[in-house]
C-alpha cells in the first residue's frame, strides 16, 4: 500500500482510482504511452522502467507529480474517480506501476495507446 506522511489508501481506494485511471488513458493523449512520455520528459525514465519491470513496486506521490504534473492527467483521474487530486496521486503510486508492469508485460513490449478498458478487470481484480 502507498504511504507517506502516515497517509494512505484502501484497496477500495485504490480499486476506484485504478477504474479512473483506466478511463483517463482511454482520453490521454498517447494513452499509456503518453503517460510514460511525460515521464520521461521529466527526469524519471530509471523509474519508468524499474516500475515497469517491477524493480520498484511502488511509487511515491512525489514521483507521481513530478511526472504528470502540468499534464492534466492527475486532475482528470481524480475526478473519474471521485477523490482529491491528493488522494489520486497516494493512490496512483501504488497503482501505476502495476499498471506499467501489467501492460508492458514487465517492460519487454511497447505500451497500448488504448483498449484498457478490457484489461482494466484484471488489474482492479487485484484490489478486491
Amino acid at each position: 500500500m502507498a504511504s507517506q506522511q502516515g497517509q494512505s489508501t484502501n484497496p477500495g481506494t485504490n480499486a476506484n482510482v485504478a477504474s479512473g485511471m483506466m478511463q483517463a488513458l482511454e482520453q490521454h493523449p498517447g494513452g499509456l504511452s503518453g503517460v510514460i512520455d511525460s515521464f520521461r520528459n521529466n527526469g524519471m525514465a530509471d523509474h519508468v522502467q524499474n516500475w515497469s519491470n517491477g524493480q520498484e513496486p511502488a511509487a511515491t506521490p512525489g514521483q507521481i507529480e513530478q511526472g504528470l504534473g502540468n499534464t492534466g492527467f492527475i486532475e482528470n483521474v481524480a475526478a473519474k474517480a471521485g477523490v482529491s487530486p491528493e488522494i489520486a496521486k497516494l493512490a496512483m503510486a501504488t497503482v501505476l506501476p502495476m499498471v506499467l508492469a501489467h501492460f508492458t508485460n514487465g517492460g519487454q513490449q511497447a505500451p497500448p495507446q488504448s483498449g484498457y478498458g478490457g484489461m482494466a478487470s484484471q488489474l482492479l481484480s487485484k484490489f478486491l
